[in-house]
């Protein structure tokens, strides 16, 4: 079976997705494009929470989501209960998303990499385990936070 993984973006970082699939599809991925198409404009908060929202749902273990810098679509995402995003720049930080954070969707900037260090982190964060341990306690409080966060406010 195949493993399958979502992918979105906003009309910032079409090029990226494009190639991003690609090396998803040639390593066995099924990938579901969530958007933008090619032209569209699109607001990045809108396919940031329908991502998040499936990987919250289980619908997905792990996401991609790209936009000019990354950052915009890892704020959005952190705000779906349940989901963990990072904006990942460099190895270290693809490596630690997963084992330290257990972050399930990874974020990047198609304005602040090239496709080929965004291949590489991928492949680095796709092949990291959470590493569980000392982490474990670190991501228990997060989740003990958002759900005290839903809690008083009534979600």
């Amino acid at each position: 079976m195949k493993k399958k993984i979502a992918i979105g973006c906003d009309e910032a970082a079409y090029r990226l997705k494009v190639e991003l699939i690609k090396h998803l599809e040639s390593k066995g991925f099924e990938v579901v494009d969530f958007g933008a198409k090619e032209g569209e404009v699109v607001l990045y908060p809108d396919v940031a929470v329908a991502v998040s929202k499936a990987v919250a749902k289980g619908e997905f273990e792990r996401a991609v989501l790209v936009c000019g810098t990354g950052i915009g679509m890892s704020i959005t995402a952190n705000k779906v209960p349940g989901v963990r995003a990072a904006v990942c720049h460099d190895p270290f930080s693809a490596q630690r998303a997963r084992k330290s954070n257990d972050a399930q969707i990874i974020c990047f900037g198609e304005r602040v990499i090239g496709t080929e260090l965004a291949k590489n982190l991928l492949d680095i964060w796709l092949d990291s385990e959470f590493g569980g341990g000392g982490s474990i306690p670190k991501v228990n409080r997060i989740n003990e936070y958002e759900h005290e966060f839903m809690k008083e406010k009534n979600i």
